[in-house]
Parts: structure tokens; sequence; C-alpha cells
């Protein structure tokens, strides 16, 4: 299936959010509580007319998704880029060709393409600087066969 086909099977934002039993209100705060400078909103403009569209891959659980789908969606509302939402663990076929580090089905992922349906960008499911700190701090944790690792992870 072509990016357009699984564009179409998308959800749209008012039935993502609509459907969402997990961080629903916290997204929704930070959607209300986010804002584009005039210059982001000026960068973002310079998109209009492409043509373009976005695919997400999500889950309304993952933090990550939480706090970036808002700003992408304030971004798309500037560029006049036609989002939808595909859930990740219903949709494997898709998501696993867009794996992390080609192992890891790390979320959100945001698929551009024109409307060729030729793939045109891919980002997530984090900015490079804070995938760094995260790797980083995970290698201070204990490793799983360690007796404190459920503390250390905070799984107690």
């Amino acid at each position: 299936m072509g990016l357009k086909q699984w564009f179409e099977k998308g959800l749209t934002t008012k039935e993502y959010i609509s459907g969402m039993k997990v961080n629903k209100e916290k997204m929704e705060h930070i959607n209300d509580a986010f804002t584009l400078s005039v210059k982001e909103k000026e960068e973002a403009q310079k998109f209009q007319g492409l043509g373009l569209s976005a695919i997400v891959l999500t889950e309304d659980w993952c933090g990550d998704a939480m706090l970036n789908n808002p700003i992408l969606l304030h971004i798309a509302e500037e560029a006049k880029i036609d989002v939808r939402f595909i859930l990740r663990d219903q949709n494997l076929e898709l998501m696993d060709q867009y794996l992390t580090n080609g192992t890891a089905r790390s979320i959100p992922i945001y698929i551009f393409f024109d409307e060729n349906g030729e793939e045109k960008a891919v980002w997530g499911p984090r900015a490079p600087k804070l995938q760094e700190l995260v790797t980083s701090e995970l290698r201070k944790l204990p490793s799983q066969d360690d007796p404190a690792f459920n503390e250390k992870h905070g799984l107690i």
C-alpha cells in the first residue's frame, strides 16, 4: 500500500482525539497552551502550496506523541498540510517501514509526502539532541539482571 492509501485509511485529527483513552486531556492542554512565534509561522507558511500531506504514526499512550503531536498540528495548520493519524499497534506493516535504528517501533513518526505519494521527509520519534540525552541517561541505569533494575527504571 502506498502513502496515499495509508493516508486515506488514517484518522482525522478530530477522530483521533475523540478516540483517545490515554493522555487526551494532557494533549489538549498542550495544544491549547502552545503557540508558534511569528517567525515560526512565517517559516511554516513557506510550505503552503506544495501539496504536502502528513501521516502520523502514533498511539495515545505515548508520552513523546502527547508532547509532539500538538506542535505538529500547529505547524501543519500554518503550512496547510493535511494530517491523518495511523495507530501504530494496528498498522505494523507501515510502522515496520519506519523503525528507529532498524529495530525499534518508536513513535511518533511523521511522514510527509507530496500529491504524487512520494515521500519527502520523515521525522521522529525524537529530536537528535533529546535522543542523545535520553540515551546518555539510560546508560546510567542498571541492566535488567541487576536487582535494582525495576526501582531505578521506575517500575515499582
